[in-house]
């Protein structure tokens, strides 16, 4: 579905510590991408999830979890993301099964593109994505209009997603689906040049207070400002990329 969320991917440093925390914390099972032993897909009870790449072999971006959005286009998608305002930082490239790029927002917040086959795992109409994404940005409304020109959103011959405005957050559906959200606080105070601009990627699991014991103990609990009964913990793997845990409903 393009325009949607359609795979997220961690670029660390250490591929066999990853893969060994992840697998203690959120209990998934990994293989190897075709014949490579530096990109490993995770797995939970077979479906896929995402994607872990030894940093050196990355085709750019932090250290850390970045999001990949789904274009029909990856040259158009990335020339409009430049006229828009933003940056690609690395792309247009030709990777297995399809061509990806880095870019981003006006704000400084990083993501991908994807042109090519994607899990069907991750597509809304199969129970929802594995994960969400929450953009934490200066200026909500100038992302809503950033990312809604560039992936399409809200478009009447769209089928992609829907955006609406909820509790100063600007939430992101698809087929009845949150699959993100964008938020920059209350909506009567001025953009925070201070606030640093990122996509945390939040995964579903069973128990979060089990994840947050595998992992240390460490995690710091996030209230929820769309349901107020919930909350996510957030956690840092051994690279110190940063990710949050949820409680699947």
């Amino acid at each position: 579905m393009y325009g949607a969320p359609c795979w997220v991917n961690l670029a660390t440093r250490d591929l066999p510590a990853a893969r060994e925390f992840y697998t203690a914390v959120l209990g998934w099972t990994f293989r190897s991408a075709s014949h490579e032993d530096n990109y490993l897909i995770a797995f939970l009870d077979d479906t896929p999830v995402a994607g872990l790449v030894d940093a050196s072999a990355a085709i750019g971006g932090p250290l850390a979890w970045t999001p990949y959005f789904a274009v029909p286009d990856l040259g158009s998608a990335a020339g409009n993301a430049q006229d828009r305002g933003g940056m690609v930082a690395v792309g247009p490239l030709g990777v297995a099964h399809g061509r990806a790029a880095i870019a981003a927002d006006p704000q400084g917040a990083r993501f991908g593109m994807w042109q090519g086959r994607a899990p069907a795992s991750w597509h809304p109409r199969h129970g929802g994505p594995p994960a969400r994404l929450d953009l934490h940005t200066r200026d909500a409304f100038a992302a809503a209009m950033y990312y809604g020109e560039l992936f399409d959103w809200e478009n009447e011959d769209s089928e992609c997603c829907s955006v609406e405005y909820e509790q100063e957050t600007v939430v992101v559906r698809s087929c009845r689906h949150v699959i993100g959200t964008l938020y920059s606080g209350s909506a009567e105070q001025p953009p925070d040049p201070r606030v640093t601009t990122w996509w945390e990627v939040t995964f579903y699991v069973v128990d979060p207070e089990a994840a947050r014991s595998a992992a240390g103990g460490a995690g710091a609990h996030s209230p929820d400002r769309l349901h107020p009964d919930a909350a996510d913990v957030r956690l840092t793997d051994p690279s110190g990329a940063p990710f949050s845990v949820r409680k699947l409903r």
